[in-house]
This record gives structure tokens, sequence and C-alpha cells, in this order.
């Protein structure tokens, strides 16, 4: 079966002021839409056709049309479920204590992920992952690469990730991504990040 762009879960203008409603059509329906649409172009066909999205970025990461094509798709199914018009705050839990425990406290990783999103050159994407066991750590990566690609970032599974690619925020924010940084921490979906953190662990 191909693979289907998924609908966002809430309104284009759901994340204003943080996140423009121009630039969440466009985001979605241009950029989302186009690397679905050609990752389905690189798999059909072919005897990668069927498998999961996981799959073919664990073991294709020499092909750049499913590199390129496959993570712009992954990445941006995990970035619109982490965002919520009710998001913001902070995590609790054991999502909390893990993330005291890698970082020492909540603020102190909002320093390294927002340090991870700011100084990643070009284009890319700030993650954080969960490992196996339960640890978590802050990488990032280029363009559309993710910590499910071999040699990318800290692997483990990606449990929260933010889009810093200038067609993420340039509308709205120009060449001011630390203000786009700091707008993402308002719309957290807190509650999703936990859910993956616990199917990650």
């Amino acid at each position: 079966m191909a693979f289907e762009l998924p609908d966002l879960p809430y309104a284009f203008d759901a994340l204003e002021p943080n996140i423009d409603a121009r630039t969440m059509e466009i985001h979605h329906d241009k950029h989302h839409a186009g690397y679905t649409s050609k990752l389905n172009g690189a798999v059909a066909g072919t005897d990668l056709e069927g498998k999961s999205i996981e799959a073919l970025l664990a073991d294709n990461s020499d092909n750049g049309a499913i590199r390129n094509n496959g993570g712009g798709y992954y990445n941006h199914n995990l970035f619109w479920t982490v965002m919520s018009p009710d998001g913001g705050g902070e995590p609790t839990g054991e999502l909390a204590d893990a993330i005291n425990e890698a970082c020492g406290s909540f603020d102190e990783f909002k320093t390294a992920f927002s340090n991870a999103a700011a100084t990643r050159f070009g284009s890319g994407w700030a993650w954080l992952c969960v490992q196996a066991g339960g640890k978590v750590e802050v990488c990032s990566s280029a363009n559309q690469d993710n910590p499910l690609m071999p040699g990318i970032g800290c692997g483990g599974t990606p449990i929260l990730g933010l889009d810093v690619w200038e067609h993420a925020y340039y509308l709205n924010y120009q060449n001011r991504r630390p203000d786009y940084i700091n707008a993402f921490f308002n719309v957290i979906n807190w509650d999703e990040v936990a859910r993956r953190y616990a199917a990650g662990k």
C-alpha cells in the first residue's frame, strides 16, 4: 500500500501566533505532500514496496531518494503530532524523570534542545530520542536525516523533533530562527511525546 499524507490533527491556524496558518498550509500541503509523493515513486515496483517507513530508513540510507523523501515523510508525520494548540508547559511522570536524569533539569534540556536546533547549519532537525531502557538524548541531524538511520545523531527512536528548514518558519520569522525555536516550546504536545517515550523505551 502506498504511503499516505496524514491530515493535520488541527486547523492550519490552530498554532497561531506561534506558527502562522500560511506556513502550516504550505508546509503540510506542499512540502510534506511532495515528500510523500516522491517516496511512493521511489518504492513503486521495487522490492522495497510494502516495507514500513521505519524499515526503509534503517536499511536504505545509501539510497538518496529513500533517505531524503522517506526522511521527509517520517519526520513530518512526527512533527505534526508533537504539536498542539493546547501544548506548552513541561513534561511530567517518567518522561520528565528521564529528561531530568539526562539533562539535569527541564530548563537545561530546553537549552540543549534549543542549541541543537539553533546551531544546525543550513537545513535539518533537532531531536529528543529515547534509547531502549528509557534513557533520552538530544541531538540534531542535517537535511531530512533522522536518528533511525545508521550513524545519524543519537540513535534510538525520535520522540520529539523540530524542523529547522527555512520553509518551516521563514514567512513569519525570516532569519530569526531562535524566535521560532522559543515559540515551538509553547505548542509542544507533551502528552504525545510521553506516549512515544513509553512506546520506544
